[in-house]
């Protein structure tokens, strides 16, 4: 005969029936009974967090660099809203996440009650479903459906809203073995015809190019994607998101595209005869002015949403499915070929307008060079959002997939720190690295503390240059140098911010003592906090201005 459990239990139990190992989350009154249960469930391991966007960020982190769904949890009113940037941000960028709150008891729903928030109506537009459970019966269907829904097609994250008496309430559990949910068929395998097209096309080109998105790295389609860039002779350029879908070190990589993309990339982009697009959203900071981009080229567009098809640029093959399969069906239609005018002349582009800076001072680049150098390519780079972020993009070595953790789409400062958290968390044997502006981190500089409390060794590198040094990258091209509200010269010592959670602090102003910290502080067990006081005003470049073409670039003379 099965007992009857509370509404709190059977959370926990269905979380067990999904595999969750863990969950990054804070507790309040709409959730003690959920915490007060987890003391009877040790094979759930809860990372108290300091603010609840550090948990949603920490999840989604952790999601990012293992594969499997980030969990977070966070009690109604103020800490449910205080998820809704993470849940944002990684609705942007495709994350697979469940995010639980409570909700006021049934009887206090739509009465303003102290702590009620309409976080389902909130999260509509960012969430890819969303659920407020009123009866505890319902919760094993929901949370297998939550589970399903977030991790399969394109991948999202889902909230599940609980009212307290939900929580408390006795039942006996019903776990369903299947899911039902007309509507929802994610389409996999391409379209045999389109697929069949798009090798004709391959074939026939005479200057293609592979534009790889985050989708790529997602489906697992690595090992597809080289094949097809070798068995073809094609480059391949990639985003932000899709970076560690292609060795950074391949011959026919040719880094990033974009606004701070190479100019090799951006060049080939705008002479391409061919593109091919895999798992990528033609994004506006990649196309620049649309009417300009790959102005000469026939467009295949591989995805698995087709609401992205066609959104952005006219494509002339759209193939809906997941990356990996569509890749593999395409590479079985090809034989092998070779484009060496073209890459010959992409190699010259590549020798003429490298990636590069002046060596004097401590320079941004040279951190991310020594870095890479001293990693192999091997840790799991997380990053905040700015300068430092692009630099990493053009300066890291990726060598493995899921290796690089950054906020894409929204573009979320605040997010590094603690996505490093859920990354070493979900990646215990590996060295985690974030990389930071002083301004990033200073917005979730509270996690610290949760670094230090649950003995959380990822080690942070500062890129500190006082300022807020992308907007002012831009008041210096386009606003006068007016630095209007970007300098930062009340920053605190970080060194000592850091020592003061319990944590290791290193000081670097010289480029002479720049490699031989950074061994120290990897070196270090615990976490590290690397303040590095960098040239002040570096650019990133090369620059396309905001709807710019591509070919025009700031740093690049034709």
């Amino acid at each position: 005969m099965r007992v009857k459990n509370t509404g709190a239990e059977i959370l926990l139990q269905c979380l067990q029936r999904e595999g969750v190992e863990v969950i990054f989350g804070y507790p309040g009154g709409a959730v003690i009974p959920i915490y007060d249960a987890l003391y009877d469930y040790p094979g759930i391991r809860n990372i108290l967090v300091r603010h609840e966007q550090g948990a949603v960020h920490a999840a989604d982190g952790y999601a990012r660099s293992t594969g499997k769904i980030g969990v977070c949890l966070a009690t109604s009113g103020p800490g449910a809203t205080n998820l809704v940037t993470g849940i944002a941000n990684a609705y942007m960028d495709s994350v697979p996440l469940v995010a639980i709150t409570g909700q006021v008891a049934t009887f206090l729903l739509g009465r303003d009650s102290f702590q009620e928030s309409d976080i389902t109506g909130i999260t509509l537009p960012i969430t890819k479903h969303n659920y407020l459970v009123r009866d505890v019966k319902e919760l094993p269907r929901v949370i297998k459906e939550a589970f399903h829904i977030a991790s399969t097609g394109r991948p999202g994250p889902v909230l599940i809203d609980l009212a307290k008496d939900v929580t408390t309430t006795k039942a006996k559990p019903e776990f369903p073995e299947t899911i039902d949910l007309p509507g929802y068929k994610p389409n996999y395998v391409g379209n045999a015809r389109q697929v069949k097209e798009a090798a004709e096309a391959l074939a026939a080109a005479e200057r293609p190019l592979l534009y790889v998105g985050g989708g790529a790295v997602i489906s697992g389609a690595q090992a597809e994607l080289l094949k097809l860039a070798e068995l073809t002779e094609t480059p391949v350029t990639t985003t932000l998101m899709g970076m560690t879908a292609f060795p950074s070190a391949h011959p026919l990589a040719l880094g990033m595209i974009g606004m701070h993309g190479t100019a090799a990339a951006n060049f080939a982009a705008t002479e391409a005869d061919l593109l091919i697009a895999v798992g990528a959203r033609f994004d506006d900071r990649v196309t620049g002015r649309l009417d300009a981009f790959a102005p000469r080229a026939k467009v295949v567009h591989i995805d698995i949403d087709p609401a992205e098809i066609g959104k952005n640029i006219p494509v002339d093959i759209p193939i809906v499915g997941d990356c990996r399969m569509v890749l593999e069906m395409l590479t079985a239609r090809l034989t092998a070929r070779r484009h060496g005018p073209w890459l010959e002349r992409i190699r010259g582009w590549q020798e003429q307008y490298p990636l590069r800076y002046e060596p004097t001072g401590l320079k941004p680049q040279q951190v991310i060079e020594t870095i890479s150098q001293l990693t192999g390519g091997e840790a799991i780079i997380c990053t905040e959002v700015g300068q430092h972020q692009m630099w990493t993009a053009q300066f890291y070595r990726f060598t493995r997939p899921r290796s690089f953790v950054t906020s894409g789409g929204l573009g979320t400062m605040g997010f590094g720190f603690p996505a490093a958290l859920g990354a070493q968390i979900g990646n215990p044997d590996r060295l985690v690295i974030d990389i930071a502006g002083d301004g990033s981190f200073q917005m979730n500089i509270q996690e610290l503390g949760t670094a230090v409390a649950s003995q959380i060794p990822v080690k942070v590198v500062i890129l500190n240059n006082f300022y807020l040094g992308m907007v002012r990258q831009w008041q210096e091209f386009f606003q006068n140098r007016r630095y209007s509200a970007t300098v930062l010269e009340s920053n605190p010592d970080f060194v000592k911010i850091a020592e003061a959670y319990g944590a290791k602090g290193f000081l670097i102003d010289a480029p002479g003592q720049l490699r031989a910290t950074l061994e120290e502080a990897f070196r270090t067990a615990g976490p590290v906090v690397v303040d590095c006081r960098v040239d002040r005003e570096e650019n990133v470049l090369p620059m396309v201005p905001s709807n710019g073409a591509l070919n025009h670039m700031i740093g690049v003379t034709e």
